[in-house]
This record gives structure tokens, C-alpha cells and sequence, in this order.
């Protein structure tokens, strides 16, 4: 398999630019082992909201004895991210991790409390070693320029959003704002929760590449080095062929046929979400 390839955070560290998501994880007791076998396969994001927690449980289940192995992302639901509320469900979350810090620790989406909060709570955690760095999700651009212009809001280390063939809305600003600030974009649901993949045209490209089309969806999104994606997987056999993605090089054939079944953006579009 090809060496996993990286994307630069804003201080300069390095991240592997595949990961596993784990959203619907910890719902069903019989799929656990399963789950936590393919965990230990790759870079993991959770949030408190999945399962209720389940998900981050399955999580500290999986990572025990090899934490240093993994780059480990949570998330803070909105209602949560008063300054006080972000530090409390962070702890809640390493406690369900059975761990002492997060490497990335991201607000889930925005509601009515002011993002000022959220980065005093958020600045706390990392004074206090409880994560190392902090981000968003399911920001747009007018959210980031606010963002950016709060006490500390420059410390924003990635952007998770929504971004997929079908779901390209993003590349028309909010992917050149963050590329010329070097902030990453967290790609989520690279494969449209699964509908890519019943696509004719993903699957004719995958045909001309030998490749399944869950590896041309993913070698797509990562085209871009300034972006990452968390594909889930919750086997063994997904996880490998999330990662066989990584030894697939589209041509410019390739591109062409993809742009004109999913065109680019040619105007603003709604940041979307899922």
C-alpha cells in the first residue's frame, strides 16, 4: 500500500490525510467487535453526539494501549460550547476515550451561544493540556471571517464540512478562503453517505483504474493537498478499501469525465450538511 500522504495543520504538524469516521458507531451491541477491529486500523474522529457517546466508548475501547498511535478528534454539541460547557463536555468525552487529551477538538455547528464562548472554553482546554488544538465544523466563509476576527479565533486549526463529488459548493470560496489562510478542510461524507457509489460515471472511472468506486470517491477528495477526509468504516475489509484509495492516480481523462458528471460550482451555493 502507497505511504499515507499528509496534510500540514496551520502550526506546521503534520496529519495523515485519511481517517475513519465513526458517525452511527456504538448503536448496536453486535456490531462492536467488528467496529473496534477496524478502529485500530486508522486516525479516528467521534463526537459526544453519536450514540449518544456510544461512539466515543467504542473509541476508547478500540485506542486503548496504542493512544499514542492515533490522532484522535471529538466534537462539542452546539448547545454545550458556553465556555464552562466546552471544558465539562470535553471531560465527559475523555472520559468515555479513556484519555487525558484530544489531539483535535472541534465545535459541532453554531447555534445561539457566541462563538466568543466557545474559543474561551476552547483556548482553556488547551491550557490545560486537555487537547492540543482546536477547530470548527460546518463553517462557511462568513462564519470563518467572524471567527477569525474574535480574541484568539485565529487559533482555528481545520474546518470540517461536508464535501464530495455531489456536494462540491464549497470549492467556489469557502476552500480558496482557508487554502490562502492554510487552515485544512476536514472533508466529511466524502462518499455522499454511499449514494456515489451507484453512480455510473464513478463506476466507469473505477473500471478504467481497476479500482472500486469507494477508492475513486475518495481519490478524488483528496486531490487537494489541503484537505483531509474521514470516510467511516466499520469493518475491517471497508477500512482497507478506504485506504486502497491512496494508490490511485486519476488522469486528466479522469478529472474531465468527473467534472462532467458533478460540474464544479459556478456561483455561492448554502454551505450543506448532513
Amino acid at each position: 500500500m502507497t505511504k499515507v500522504p499528509t496534510v500540514s495543520l496551520p502550526d506546521g504538524e503534520k496529519i495523515a490525510q485519511l481517517g475513519l469516521g465513526t458517525w452511527t458507531m456504538g448503536e448496536q451491541g453486535r456490531k462492536r467487535g467488528e467496529e473496534i477491529r477496524a478502529l485500530r486500523l486508522g486516525i479516528v474522529d467521534t463526537a459526544e453526539m453519536y450514540a449518544s457517546g456510544g461512539a466515543e466508548e467504542v473509541v476508547g475501547e478500540a485506542i486503548a494501549g496504542r493512544r499514542n498511535d492515533v490522532f484522535l478528534v471529538s466534537k462539542v454539541l452546539a448547545q454545550n460550547a458556553s465556555a464552562k460547557g466546552t471544558v465539562t463536555a470535553c471531560e465527559r468525552s475523555l472520559k468515555r476515550l479513556k484519555t487525558d487529551c484530544l489531539d483535535l477538538y472541534l465545535l459541532h455547528w453554531r447555534e445561539r451561544i457566541p462563538l466568543a464562548e466557545t474559543v474561551e472554553g476552547f483556548t482553556a482546554l488547551v491550557k490545560a493540556g486537555k487537547t492540543r488544538y482546536w477547530g470548527v465544523s460546518n463553517f462557511d466563509v462568513g462564519d470563518m471571517d467572524e471567527l477569525m476576527r474574535l480574541s484568539g479565533g485565529d487559533g482555528v486549526a481545520t474546518n470540517q464540512v461536508v464535501y464530495s463529488l455531489r456536494r462540491r459548493g464549497i470549492e467556489y470560496d469557502l476552500v480558496p478562503w482557508q487554502a490562502k489562510r492554510k487552515i485544512p478542510v476536514m472533508a466529511y461524507s466524502p462518499l455522499d453517505q454511499g449514494r456515489l457509489l451507484s453512480s455510473r460515471d464513478v463506476r466507469a472511472v473505477a473500471e478504467r483504474n481497476g479500482a472500486s468506486p469507494v477508492q475513486i470517491a475518495l481519490a478524488w477528495v483528496m486531490r487537494d493537498a489541503n484537505v483531509f477526509t474521514i470516510p467511516k468504516a466499520g469493518s475491517e475489509a471497508h477500512v482497507r478499501e478506504n485506504f486502497g484509495a491512496l494508490d490511485i492516480t486519476l488522469s486528466k481523462e479522469d478529472f474531465a469525465a468527473l467534472d462532467r458528471a458533478f460540474p464544479p460550482p459556478a456561483k455561492k451555493k448554502p454551505l450543506e450538511s448532513i
